[in-house]
């Protein structure tokens, strides 16, 4: 007989993934005989496939030692992947990385090796924290576009993957982009608020002035730190996060990001030698959340930002971006 205490990675989970994942060598057939025969207890209490655990409660499971030490065999995708990473920050639950421009952040049927998941997932496993056949898989709580560079969360747990799913729902997360565009902003600072709508057969967004069905609403919020040349350096914070956002509300008004060829003009941007993706990085993330942070505590109240922003070192050379 071996026991266990269930911690916060299992709070809320079923039993039958505990002893998937605990049982190395039993199958789903053999763990079900488990249940039916009383081999497996929680808190005195014969457990079933409906059984949900609960942090602090006790497993026993009666069965033999061989059961639990099952050799794990190498898996041929993760193990042969060569993770290109740049962590931010990392605990029990989530990371954040900084998303290199270029790098696509899930895989698609162009690529399946090559993006920002797969790198994490075969870092996890490489790490001997994440078995591809747990029934978990990590996952990226946010996205951005392939030639945006910047921060992304990663869940490494169900239960973050479902408490930061949430706190981004509720804007308890601020998002902060660097951007440049073109033109000289007429006002130094001010709110973009428009109508987004996305077709299912466009890959770009319709700004609309007034809301329309299937149209949602889309909020952000801008200071010009410096101007030069035709081009303007802005910070942006996001008050929602859909398609596109930044990049189709600045075309809107006349000022489409720099290197931005879909919503703005690629002769423009090859007058600048920005040919390689929009002048666009999700910089600075800061978590501020409402009441009880639970598996998130670790990042709670605290702010984070990319080291480097390199399309404003090449334009703006004299601005210095604060480091929190």
């Amino acid at each position: 007989m071996k026991s266990f205490t269930i911690d916060q990675q299992w709070d809320g989970r079923r039993l039958t993934r505990f002893l998937q994942k605990t049982l190395p060598a039993a199958g789903v057939g053999m763990i079900r005989k488990f249940l039916r025969t009383g081999r497996v207890r929680v808190d005195g209490k014969r457990g079933g496939e409906e059984t949900v655990l609960a942090m602090g409660s006790v497993v026993e499971i009666y069965v033999e030692d061989s059961l639990f030490d099952a050799p794990q065999r190498e898996d041929p995708f993760y193990s042969k992947i060569h993770p290109k990473l740049t962590i931010l920050y990392e605990d029990a639950h989530i990371m954040l990385l900084d998303k290199r421009p270029g790098l696509i952040c899930h895989p698609d049927e162009g690529e399946k090796v090559h993006t920002l998941l797969t790198y994490a997932q075969a870092y996890l496993y490489q790490k001997g924290e994440w078995d591809p056949r747990s029934g978990f898989a990590p996952a990226l709580c946010n996205r951005i576009d392939r030639f945006t560079g910047g921060i992304v969360i990663l869940a490494k747990t169900e239960e973050a993957l479902r408490a930061m799913d949430a706190k981004l729902r509720t804007r308890e997360v601020e998002k902060y982009y660097l951007c440049i565009v073109h033109g000289k902003m007429k006002y130094p600072d001010g709110e973009l608020r428009h109508y987004l709508l996305k077709k299912p057969d466009q890959k770009k967004v319709t700004v609309l002035r007034k809301a329309e069905p299937g149209a949602k609403e889309a909020i952000t919020w801008y200071q010009a730190i410096d101007e030069a040349k035709g081009l303007t350096l802005c910070e942006c914070l996001l008050g929602t996060g859909r398609t596109h956002q930044i990049r189709a509300q600045f075309a809107a008004i006349s000022h489409p990001l720099l290197g931005d060829n879909q919503y703005g003009s690629a002769k423009q941007n090859e007058k600048y030698g920005r040919t390689n993706g929009q002048a666009l990085c999700a910089y600075r993330l800061i978590f501020r959340f409402e009441g009880d942070a639970g598996c998130l505590s670790g990042v709670n109240g605290r702010a984070f930002q990319v080291k480097d922003v390199p399309f404003v070192r090449e334009y703006f050379p004299d601005v210095v971006i604060p480091q929190i």
